[in-house]
């Protein structure tokens, strides 16, 4: 275990050293093209911007005007019928947009039933076994140029789906 953490301290060093050195070997002027890559960096975040701004006020907007709440109300029944606690359905739809506000929610939920209850172990293999579908699809279709995302929502939105549903049952055996 020692290894693991004298070698996890080094690796990004090694990493940076073993690049600048393969370009040096390579003949590449490693400084150029290390500006050129922030630059188209810089230009993709640029990019991104107007949509991260929508979807963290959008996500601010469903948490202050209480829609989650409401939407929990409606999917509880639902939910205590498939086994669920209804608590964990904004965690579930929060996350589907943003990580740090699913995060937000989950330590209110920590406050409230603890982080060793059996909520509170669900809630943290949720954040785990799930992804912010639609932050990911923003970003990666803005970057790569895509205008046809063709079936790439439905496979997030169903692989989220299969997340919480396992993390669920996974939280009963622990």
């Amino acid at each position: 275990m020692k290894l693991l953490v004298y070698l996890s301290y080094y690796m990004m060093p090694l990493m940076i050293f073993y690049v600048v050195g393969f370009g040096l070997l390579q003949k590449v002027n490693v400084y150029e093209e290390f500006v050129k890559g922030a630059k188209e960096g810089m230009k993709t975040v640029a990019g991104l911007l107007p949509t991260l701004i929508g979807l963290m006020m959008s996500v601010g907007i469903l948490r202050a005007s209480g829609t989650l709440d409401i939407v929990a109300g409606w999917l509880s029944p639902v939910a205590r019928t498939l086994g669920f606690d209804a608590a964990i359905i904004p965690v579930s739809v929060i996350k589907l947009f943003s990580s740090s506000a699913a995060t937000g929610l989950v330590l209110d939920i920590f406050e409230t039933y603890g982080p060793d209850s059996a909520l509170g172990k669900t809630v943290s293999i949720l954040c785990s076994s799930t992804e912010t579908v639609f932050y990911t699809m923003s970003v990666y279709l803005i970057a790569a140029k895509v205008t046809k995302s063709r079936w790439t929502l439905a496979g997030g939105l169903l692989a989220s789906l299969a997340g919480i549903v396992v993390s669920v049952w996974v939280a009963r055996f622990i």
